[in-house]
């Protein structure tokens, strides 16, 4: 199943300048979910990480994926018995993150997302994200839907 940017609003709540999910590739409920973000020069954040020599911070890495993990457990919801424009997913834990390859201008980042674990509104996720099938950034996250 894939989600265009309009498809994605939707379901996040985040807007420009901190919507970091361009499109959904795949996505299987309660398994996982490909998503990606085109990474440009016209981005905000390469006016001050760094002008001269510009690359995407790590932290909006791991917010994409955080993204990307929050499409998947809002779309694995049983849609009858959960109305998810009442609900936000908030991250409760960030564990094992590490950053292998800096990320520039031109590359399309591609975030790969699995369930280790759920329970009830609880969500363990093993997070990845590749350029060009090169793993540039990994981490655990932990995550928990509630209500606005």
């Amino acid at each position: 199943m894939q989600y265009d940017i309009n498809a994605i609003k939707k379901i996040l709540p985040h807007r420009f300048p901190i919507l970091l999910v361009d499109r959904v590739m795949e996505l299987n409920t309660n398994v996982s979910i490909i998503a990606y973000k085109n990474i440009t020069a016209s981005e905000p954040i390469f006016q001050g990480h760094f002008p001269d020599q510009p690359i995407y911070p790590g932290v909006y890495m791991i917010e994409g994926m955080a993204q990307a993990g929050a499409i998947l457990a809002f779309e694995s919801q049983d849609k009858e018995q959960i109305n998810i424009q009442g609900k936000i997913v908030y991250f409760m834990s960030i564990d094992k993150a590490k950053f292998r390859v800096p990320v520039t201008p031109g590359d399309r980042l591609e975030y790969r997302i699995n369930v280790l674990k759920t329970k009830g509104t609880i969500w363990v996720l093993a997070a990845k994200a590749y350029v060009d099938d090169k793993l540039v950034a990994e981490a655990e996250l932990k995550a928990m839907i509630v209500d606005k």
